[in-house]
């Protein structure tokens, strides 16, 4: 039986929560620009992870996981954003925020983990 992925499902669990979020944002607050952004990039970091784990090498999967790990990040500049605007409470942003940035701390870890593994067998 193969074991779970840390952070497959992880950030697939975070995407769901973002697609949760942007009606909040676009019907609720009528907030169409930042809702979009927060949209793309907290749904694209999933994507991004889905794709290094079928990568075809090491060095694609760094690739792809580098692109999610910049998607996490850009996630969190939009949340921030979106709390500073007020578009989001203090708590609604913690609450999510707080996933954003374990997300960022996991797939760093990960990437930290395959360069010393690529360092090893060279």
């Amino acid at each position: 039986m193969k074991s779970e992925n840390v952070i497959q499902t992880k950030s697939y669990a975070f995407a769901v929560r973002i697609v949760k979020l942007y009606p909040h944002l676009a019907v609720e607050k009528k907030e169409y620009v930042l809702s979009r952004q927060v949209l793309k990039s907290g749904t694209s970091i999933g994507a991004n992870v889905e794709e290094a784990i079928g990568g075809q090498s090491r060095s694609d999967f760094l690739s792809k996981l580098s692109i999610a790990y910049k998607d996490a990040r850009e996630t969190s500049y939009w949340l921030r954003l979106l709390r500073d605007t007020d578009y989001l409470t203090s708590s609604q942003f913690e609450s999510i925020h707080t996933e954003a940035e374990e997300l960022c701390r996991i797939i760093s870890a990960i990437q930290k983990s395959t360069k010393r593994k690529q360092m090893d067998h060279s």
